[in-house]
């Protein structure tokens, strides 16, 4: 079960995942790693045995629905509804048809919202869950959620405040400069936040295409941006340039 790249990698940054060490204070960090999923789990308590199950009934049902319907996995558009999919795959092609790409481009922000839910439902009280930049987000008190844009000069110096009051939520990231995802613009990270993760993680593919060396780009994806239903908010790094529109607080870092 993998996407497709066309991404420049920055090997040494992205195996090391060298921001994974600044996390929230007060919480547990916990790993999980099966096959392409990469977990990176934020708890009051140790959750590796959950998110671990949590993980490999996810992976399942995807499994199995791309053995059965293989376009699934390398669409590049939407695909139609199905009412008869496991909620994961439902997830996605809802996400995939709201921002105009294909399902898999949900992938990573439905099995950290899977797993999320699955450990608030467990009585873990609150959870950030990390897969490859994509995070599903559910704590009690503000937090602040940094931007790792790769070579841009904004790097790691600005981020997102999330309040209380708009947790649980996505927030997930595209780069056509840094990771192993598909994208086919140029931005360094666009960041988009919405209740849905699937949602959010698919919008940010498709403003991430939009996003080029030409002037007024940005301007450009930001309007688009505002024409897919659900999002709360974006923020895009590309070189020496940030763009932002709705509901987001950017603070230094």
């Amino acid at each position: 079960m993998k996407r497709r790249s066309r991404r420049k990698k920055d090997p040494q940054s992205y195996r090391e995942r060298r921001y994974r060490r600044l996390h929230q204070a007060g919480l547990v960090a916990s790993q999980v790693r099966m096959m392409e999923t990469d977990l990176h789990i934020l708890a009051p308590v140790p959750v590796e045995d959950r998110a671990l199950a949590l993980v490999t009934e996810v992976r399942r049902q995807l499994e199995e629905y791309i053995r059965s319907h293989p376009l699934f996995l390398d669409a590049l558009v939407p695909l139609p509804l199905d009412s008869e999919a496991p909620m994961p795959v439902r997830d996605m092609l809802a996400a995939g048809a709201t921002a105009g790409v294909g399902p898999m481009a949900a992938v990573a922000g439905v099995i950290a919202e899977t797993v999320g839910r699955g450990l608030l439902a467990a009585g873990i009280g609150e959870v950030i869950v990390e897969n490859g930049g994509d995070l599903f987000v559910a704590r009690s008190r503000r937090c602040r959620i940094g931007i790792y844009a790769g070579e841009s000069v904004l790097s790691g110096r600005v981020g997102l405040l999330l309040q209380a009051g708009q947790m649980p939520c996505g927030v997930c990231t595209s780069s056509g400069s840094i990771g192993h995802s598909l994208s086919m613009g140029v931005a360094d990270a666009v960041v988009v936040l919405a209740a849905s993760t699937a949602l959010a993680d698919a919008a940010a593919t498709r403003l991430g295409n939009e996003v080029s060396s030409r002037p007024g780009s940005i301007d450009r994806a930001l309007e688009l941006a505002q024409a897919i239903d659900g999002l709360q908010g974006v923020v895009i790094v590309s070189g020496d340039r940030l763009g932002a529109w709705g509901d987001v607080e950017l603070v230094s870092l």
